[in-house]
């Protein structure tokens, strides 16, 4: 039937279930479903558009700026779908919203961390691009972010963020029954040593797509663990939240002061 079509350049998607119209420019990406909730109590207005499977879709406004929320479920397999399927329906901006863990001991439970680029230690992004191509942040969205991580007062860390697509195996967990991983219990120590500052499952993905795409974005993460102190706490939920929704506000406004300068990208010239 052609309700059932699978055909990508259909103008509702197959799995978000969204068309043109539904969502904003710029899309806060969550894993969890439920965090959709969390996200909208952050802005002045907003509704559901449509869910289906993991993917909770909802538009709104915050500070008068229009901005959407896709959920993305765990993993990068999922969070690729997202992105190519609101990329069909005009969306120019990608923010991942989500929880961490820290593997540099001076982070606390709480602190954000802002992803400058990413180690690709998952198999989504290899299906489009050789695994040299680098997963690197938009450095307007960067700048969004840590402007508003400043403006909101909150902790905050940036750097190199690693994604995996295990979240026990391929974090350096034990899997069931004691089961350890080859390399896995050097895993962590290897990163920390190279300066990666968190590891999660979606940023190195999601940034991937954006670059091949030419899109905009960026990851801010809440550290819900820190794997060096043995610290965890699900705390600091909405920090993320708050600091991504005002990062779209400000890249909205930071578009509009390089429409009026007459330039193309963002720099140290251009005020706010």
């Amino acid at each position: 039937m052609p309700g059932d079509s699978e055909d990508p350049n259909a103008d509702v998607q197959y799995h978000l279930e969204v068309g043109p119209g539904d969502v904003a420019e710029t899309v806060l990406l969550p894993g969890n479903p439920e965090r959709v909730e969390t996200v909208l109590e952050c802005w002045d207005d907003g509704e559901v558009r449509a869910h289906h499977r993991e993917y909770r879709t909802a538009t709104g406004t915050y500070d008068g700026t229009p901005v959407s929320v896709t959920s993305t479920g765990i993993g990068s397999p999922s969070a690729a779908i997202a992105v190519e399927e609101l990329a069909r329906v005009g969306v120019e901006t990608c923010i991942r919203v989500g929880s961490c863990g820290a593997i540099q001991p001076e982070m606390s439970v709480g602190d954000l961390v802002i992803t400058t680029g990413a180690v690709r230690q998952e198999g989504t992004s290899d299906e489009y691009v050789r695994e040299e191509y680098p997963a690197s942040a938009d450095h307007e969205v960067v700048s969004a972010l840590i402007a508003a991580a400043e403006r909101l007062d909150y902790e905050y860390h940036t750097g190199i963020t690693m994604s995996a697509d295990s979240f026990y195996a391929g974090q350096g967990r034990p899997g069931f029954d004691g089961f350890s991983a080859a390399g896995s219990d050097q895993l962590v120590d290897d990163l920390r040593e190279a300066n990666v500052a968190n590891i999660e499952m979606e940023a190195s993905a999601i940034l991937t797509l954006a670059n091949i795409y030419g899109l905009r974005a960026g990851a801010v993460c809440t550290v819900y663990a820190n794997r060096e102190t043995g610290e965890f706490r699900t705390e600091g939920e909405t920090r993320a939240v708050e600091t991504a929704s005002m990062a779209a506000h400000l890249l909205a406004r930071m578009d509009e002061v390089k429409r009026e300068a007459g330039v193309e990208r963002w720099h140290a010239d251009l005020s706010l």
